[in-house]
């Protein structure tokens, strides 16, 4: 047991996956715990489409993924903030619009200009190749992210849960949506070195939805989220290195079978659970007749 543990760890190439893997994790399933509660699912998946075309360019001409999958971000931002407050369609239309047409982009820039980059590896994430300088792109944007949530917690929290009461009391919503955007697009850019374009918007929304179904506190949730994110981070590396199967993927599954087992059985919202109280509460009744 302990020589299966071990194994990959004797390379160098899978001992730079699992910290990316796991600062990813971490930054993605805080962020994500804050994207549920808000209803931002589909603000994460627009982010995560829309850096395409940032992360083609950064290959084309031969500069750190990240800055270019950062910058695509914030421009996707950007363009989903002005398109929504000019207020000709509504908010979900306008993320629509938006990733759908610069991951169109970042197609058509694929196949217009190819370059030494994989369009699998971009696609479905590449985290067995990540090289050193990948890595510390990686670890930068994921503390950052951390840092931030961390740091804003409180003032983020009210935002979440009663953004009228937040601006009562003074604190600077706008600016702390605006923040919170930020994370989103470092977190996204953490994320695509290990899932990909496709696959990272899973990571940015899974752990934060099973923790809700476990947890009863924001605070629970930060914590269940990031054991999610990790448990099914590390044992995806793991499953993808014996059973030879791509990784990010196999990281995503076992992602989704936390939560379906977090559906199922979690103590007060899960499936289960659920249907015994129903039934025990039956029979009292029929008791009780």
């Amino acid at each position: 047991m302990i020589d299966l543990l071990t194994e990959p760890l004797t390379y160098s190439f899978m001992r730079r996956a699992f910290l990316v893997v796991a600062a990813s994790g971490i930054a993605g399933a805080l962020l994500s715990c804050w994207l549920v509660h808000m209803g931002w699912s589909l603000m994460g998946d627009a982010v995560s489409h829309a850096v395409l075309p940032g992360v083609v360019i950064a290959a084309m001409i031969d500069i750190p993924f990240a800055v270019g999958a950062l910058l695509a971000a914030l421009i996707a931002v950007g363009m989903i903030g002005g398109v929504r407050e000019a207020g000709t369609v509504r908010e979900d239309a306008a993320m629509g619009i938006v990733f759908t047409a610069l991951f169109s982009l970042g197609l058509i820039l694929i196949a217009r200009f190819p370059s030494g980059q994989d369009l699998h590896s971009i696609l479905f994430g590449s985290v067995l190749g990540v090289r050193d300088s990948d890595l510390v792109q990686v670890l930068a944007v994921s503390a950052f992210t951390v840092i931030v949530l961390l740091a804003f917690r409180r003032d983020l929290v009210m935002l979440a849960f009663d953004r009228l009461q937040a601006h009562t009391l003074g604190l600077r919503t706008r600016t702390l949506t605006a923040l919170l955007l930020a994370t989103l697009a470092t977190a996204t850019v953490a994320g695509v070195q290990s899932v990909g374009v496709i696959l990272v918007v899973a990571t940015l929304i899974v752990p934060g939805a099973t923790a809700q179904l476990v947890a009863g506190t924001m605070r629970g949730t930060m914590i269940v989220a990031v054991v999610v994110a990790l448990a099914g981070g590390v044992s995806g590396l793991y499953v993808g290195y014996y059973a030879d199967l791509p990784p990010g993927p196999v990281v995503v599954l076992t992602q989704a079978a936390l939560f379906l087992v977090a559906q199922l059985f979690a103590p007060r919202r899960g499936v289960v659970p659920r249907a015994v109280a129903a039934s025990r509460a039956r029979r009292s009744g029929m008791m009780v007749a």
